[in-house]
């Protein structure tokens, strides 16, 4: 049986520690691409990570490169290159710069790896995954954007540190754009099936869910750069759903058209992932509250497709 591969783009720190998870998850093979330029910090990176594998006793080939035929029939290519934000940059600061990145990688992935499922984490994460979508030419199953896993896992983490209880306990789901235009859905939250409402008060909850929503830009203001041991955590949970075709359920930004009323725009929801990549989008029952909140992170992410075509027409 062929062993499964698994290229990253982007040998920065979320691409380094994509490639760490990845390999000592024993996934597959891994390769570690960077631009021509940073190509021996690739290199490096796969040789060190390699050398841990006797003592962290997992087999899988990790390689860097900056040649895009190296990543040849990958069944997996996560996208993490672009600039990352600095203090005071938000993510849409982003967009003008990470549009030719994405659009260029998407291009090389479509050309060497044309069956892969691409999981794109590069910010503003919304309209890259569009870019990514419009460049390579994939089925919309076979482009997804990590944030969701990302936001839920910040968001238990935060009431797991608020009820002194183990994280492996919470349940949670958020819905809608990355970053402050989520949607929190707290009756949807709950420990080990106990309602989170009746283990915390409102108020801390309302709080837990804030500080999800800014968590990246808590984690920038503190250290000078972007979030990655949990951005590249998250997109390696959603591999290995590929990889594994275990039909997990988690949250994604996702292509939607007819579900939620999103009209053909990639937004966070919860899908089923399996070997097909997006396998199914699961619709869940939103209040008033909750779907005017959902109408208006939608709104957010069109406003940055809007963006994208406006400034690079051949996208649209």
């Amino acid at each position: 049986m062929r062993r499964a591969k698994i290229s990253i783009i982007g040998a920065g720190n979320v691409g380094a520690t994509c490639a760490h998870w990845a390999a000592a998850k024993e996934l597959g093979d891994v390769i570690l691409l960077d631009i021509p330029d940073k190509v021996g910090v690739a290199k490096g990176k796969a040789l060190d990570l390699f050398c841990a594998s006797p003592m962290e006793r997992f087999d899988a080939a990790v390689i860097g490169t900056a040649d895009y035929a190296d990543t040849k029939d990958s069944d997996v290519v996560i996208v993490t290159a672009g600039i990352p934000r600095k203090p005071g940059m938000s993510r849409d600061d982003l967009i003008a710069t990470n549009v030719k990145i994405v659009n260029s990688v998407a291009e090389q992935v479509a050309k060497h790896s044309p069956d892969a499922v691409m999981i794109v984490v590069s910010n503003p994460l919304d309209a890259m995954v569009y870019t990514a979508w419009k460049s390579s030419g994939f089925p919309t199953n076979r482009i997804l954007g990590q944030a969701g896993c990302l936001d839920v896992a910040r968001f238990r983490a935060f009431i797991a540190m608020e009820l002194g209880c183990s994280v492996e306990d919470i349940q949670a789901l958020l819905l809608g754009g990355h970053g402050d235009d989520m949607v929190p859905l707290p009756r949807y939250t709950s420990v080990h099936g106990i309602p989170v409402s009746q283990l915390l008060p409102e108020k801390t909850i309302t709080a837990c869910v804030d500080r999800a929503k800014v968590g990246g830009g808590e984690i920038v203001k503190l250290m000078g750069t972007s979030a990655y041991y949990a951005p590249a955590s998250g997109s390696v949970q959603m591999a290995e759903a590929i990889i594994k075709d275990k039909k997990r359920i988690l949250p994604c930004a996702a292509y939607c058209d007819a579900e939620y009323g999103v009209g053909g725009y990639f937004v966070g929801v919860p899908c089923v992932l399996g070997a097909d990549g997006m396998e199914k989008v699961i619709e869940i029952d939103l209040d008033d509250k909750e779907q005017a909140l959902m109408d208006e992170s939608i709104s957010h992410v069109k406003e940055l497709v809007g963006v994208v075509q406006q400034t690079f027409p051949q996208l649209v």
